[in-house]
């Protein structure tokens, strides 16, 4: 695994490198309270994994930064900007935003190279000729770049993820935002995904990503946020948190998934 370190040294950012900023965070399903009091900063460049047990707003909070759930109370802001409602701001957010989720949500009708030249052509008003070199250098940056015309009934789950990823890269986000990305894949086809968002947070891309997938928190992460019962219990550095949590729940979690 050499070469996967990333830069984890990172110097205490300072307010001009937040990126994404969240403050007081609540948000209700009915009456489970999912974000409990949620600040949280996110910094250019950091790649932030969120770990933790079912159900504890993992997932929720990740699309509360993109605006796929809306929040009941608290802030989100953007490069600066909060969270737009609805409309124009809201589908350019969007587009800043890059989301990669657990299925992989492409357009079964499209093929492989369209579903990447798509956002690209409507929302960043590229022409066609290159939308279509910028979709088949990220198809070769994410390895698929031979299933460019076909369709993506046609692919692996790993490869259709990749192409998920290529499409969500393709309009230049600030930001790439992971739900579970391998957690429908076959376990061959997970390497092959975590491989790409390996390559993306050696190459500076800031992310967050929700996973289940310890071995890449400890090599790709920058800070750890383990979250539970709608709470950030803890927020760390992979190193500290896996070797020395600092809170009952966190061990409790880690002694479970560590030693099955």
């Amino acid at each position: 695994m050499s070469g996967v370190a990333v830069n984890k040294e990172h110097a205490t950012p300072g307010p001009d490198d937040a990126l994404v900023v969240l403050k007081n965070v609540n948000k209700h399903f009915g009456a489970l309270h999912v974000l409990q009091d949620i600040d949280l900063t996110i910094s250019r460049g950091e790649v932030v994994v969120v770990i933790g047990p079912s159900g504890g707003g993992k997932s929720t909070l990740c699309r509360a930064i993109n605006r796929l759930e809306t929040i009941d109370s608290g802030e989100i802001a953007i490069d600066g900007k909060p969270l737009p409602a609805e409309g124009r701001e809201l589908a350019g957010l969007r587009a800043d935003v890059g989301m990669v989720f657990q299925s992989f949500n492409l357009f079964a009708h499209k093929t492989v190279l369209q579903n990447v030249t798509l956002g690209q052509i409507k929302v960043r008003k590229k022409d066609k000729k290159a939308a279509d070199e910028r979709g088949r250098s990220l198809l070769d940056r994410v390895g698929v770049a031979n299933q460019a015309d076909k369709y993506p009934a046609q692919l692996s789950g790993g490869q259709q993820q990749r192409v998920a990823i290529a499409r969500a890269l393709a309009m230049d986000p600030k930001i790439m935002l992971f739900d579970e990305p391998t957690s429908a894949l076959d376990p061959e086809m997970i390497n092959e995904v975590l491989e790409v968002m390996q390559q993306l947070a050696r190459d500076g891309m800031t992310m967050v990503v929700v996973t289940h997938e310890m071995g890449f928190a400890r090599s790709a992460a920058n800070r750890v946020v383990f979250m539970a019962d709608g709470r950030i219990v803890e927020e760390t550095t992979p190193d500290q948190f896996f070797s020395n949590p600092s809170s009952e729940r966190a061990k409790d979690f880690l002694s479970k998934i560590l030693h099955h």
